[in-house]
């Protein structure tokens, strides 16, 4: 079963919008700037090495509003193994893929898509954590 592991949701100003989650919620958030698209990571859970530390809570981000982008939403992000069979699931389910899928610098290869009820929700093929370590002998 793959599971729900990040949200998204859109912005129009940065400010704004992180101050708005800062002060309603609480929430942390981090501007990755112009060379990751200006996303906004928002940590809403306490966070370990591997990920949220209670069960079930998930972190998130935010992304520019663009006028040229389809199905600008809140969303969610499923984790898959493999985004390549995910994408053809989702096709043979009624689905429709949006796009090709774009590698995220240490992140992994991520496309959105819509379901069968026009909702937009994304998937990621996580890249491995610690990938660069050195393997145990």
């Amino acid at each position: 079963m793959d599971s729900v592991v990040h949200f998204e949701i859109p912005y129009d100003d940065q400010r704004r919008m992180a101050r708005f989650y800062e002060n309603a919620f609480g929430w942390q958030t981090q501007a990755l700037g112009e060379e990751m698209g200006n996303y906004v990571l928002a940590t809403t859970t306490e966070t370990g090495e591997s990920g949220p530390k209670k069960p079930g809570a998930i972190n998130g981000g935010f992304f520019p509003k663009k006028p040229d982008w389809p199905a600008q939403h809140p969303s969610v992000v499923i984790a898959v193994d493999n985004v390549s069979e995910s994408i053809e699931k989702v096709r043979q389910a009624g689905g429709t893929v949006l796009g090709e899928p774009m590698e995220i610098p240490g992140v992994g290869k991520y496309v959105s898509f819509i379901d069968t009820e026009g909702n937009r929700v994304s998937m990621l093929q996580p890249v491995p954590r610690n990938w660069h370590a050195p393997k145990a002998k």
